[in-house]
């Protein structure tokens, strides 16, 4: 006796598969930014890591706004779940609006290391701001698929693909999103605390 599912079985099985797919890709990421941190502790014992050295006033600002980010994903989905299209507009606009402020923010961070006479490469680096700059730019090219999801949610939403009973794309966008989030609040109490 053959079994068929029903369209909203298919759907549930497509959403459990999606999410679980996502979910193993962000395991993967948190596994590489484990072993860069790692890396940041051991080096933290050579001789010319920088003991004084603060993290620049921009990135405290950028925590605040990814953590904003967050807040907007999660609200444009709660507002699509009751089939609030305008206000789902609205907070899909706020979060790439605050998602982009955050990259400047984090371009602006860097400029405030470069101005304090720290450099990322060449003559005057120093490992330790060699590190942050290569765990931050990770970070940000992590970013930069979110960007790309995150637009492709907003045209997906112009196309009207969501609703009340198909929310999958901005579930899923909201997921990476909150975990690009967590992933920042752990890189920057990391690099405050273990200077």
């Amino acid at each position: 006796m053959e079994m068929t599912m029903t369209r909203s079985e298919e759907q549930a099985q497509k959403a459990k598969s999606a999410k679980l797919i996502l979910l193993f890709a962000m395991v993967s990421m948190t596994m590489m930014f484990a072993g860069l941190t790692s890396a940041f502790v051991v080096s933290k014992s050579r001789a010319d890591w920088l003991k004084n050295f603060e993290l620049p006033s921009a990135f405290y600002y950028s925590t605040a706004v990814i953590i904003a980010c967050s807040v907007t994903f999660y609200l444009a989905k709660k507002a699509i779940q009751k089939d609030n299209r305008s206000a789902t507009t609205g907070l899909l606009f706020a979060t790439l609006a605050l998602s982009i402020l955050f990259v400047v923010l984090q371009f602006v961070g860097f400029g405030q290391i470069v101005s304090s006479g720290y450099y990322f490469t060449g003559e005057g680096s120093s490992i330790t701001t060699t590190f942050l700059y290569v765990v931050t730019v990770t970070h940000l090219l992590h970013l930069a698929g979110g960007l790309i999801s995150l637009l492709i949610i907003i045209y997906n939403h112009f196309k009207q693909k969501y609703n009340s009973t198909q929310t999958l794309g901005i579930e899923l966008g909201a997921m990476y999103w909150h975990f690009l989030d967590l992933l920042w609040v752990y890189l920057f109490l990391f690099l405050y605390f273990f200077k």
